[in-house]
């Protein structure tokens, strides 16, 4: 994918708000997502961690999104919140496979494949590098306020308005095609 096809990150158009730290064990800043993080591999969530938010924060959510997809909207691979405040990490695999280690109480909502859960990377065969931003957002309030039925859209705009800081790692897969 060329540089000027590049479309800008979701929460650029979101107020401005602090910065803290998140770091993954799978992914690593700007390199090649693992295979256990691509759709047909492994569709595996990545492990997250973070710190340094705000001291206000009451809880979390953590998206993916994929602004390289060829729709015009981007592709939404993972939303989730209501992560309470006291959790900071999230093992690999917590986004789907039983949500081993998914805190109680953390809502899904449907992703771009239509499943509650995180779906992995799976940018059309040539199409070039896709960036994957793997955003966590500290949240003012213990609910965010929507419930899973929700599109990730509704959950961007409840996040746009109760997001005290958000942090973000990416990881970029190719598909070389046939």
């Amino acid at each position: 994918m060329t540089e000027q096809k590049r479309r800008p990150l979701p929460h650029e158009f979101h107020p401005a708000v602090p910065s803290f730290t998140v770091v993954s064990d799978d992914i690593e800043p700007g390199g090649t997502l693992k295979d256990d993080q691509v759709h047909a591999k492994g569709n595996v969530s990545p492990h997250l961690r973070w710190e340094g938010f705000p001291e206000a924060t009451r809880s979390f959510a953590v998206t993916c999104y994929d602004p390289d997809a060829p729709t015009g909207s981007g592709f939404w691979h993972w939303v989730l919140f209501d992560i309470p405040a006291s959790v900071t990490e999230l093992p690999a695999g917590a986004g789907g496979d039983g949500f081993k280690g998914l805190p109680e109480g953390a809502v899904h909502v449907r992703n771009d494949y239509g499943t509650r859960d995180f779906g992995g990377a799976a940018p059309p065969p040539g199409d070039g590098s896709h960036r994957y931003v793997f955003t966590v957002y500290a949240v003012d309030q213990e609910k965010l306020g929507p419930d899973a039925d929700v599109s990730p859209a509704v959950v961007g705009f409840n996040l746009r308005f109760h997001a005290l800081a958000r942090a973000h790692v990416i990881g970029e897969y190719e598909n070389p095609g046939a």
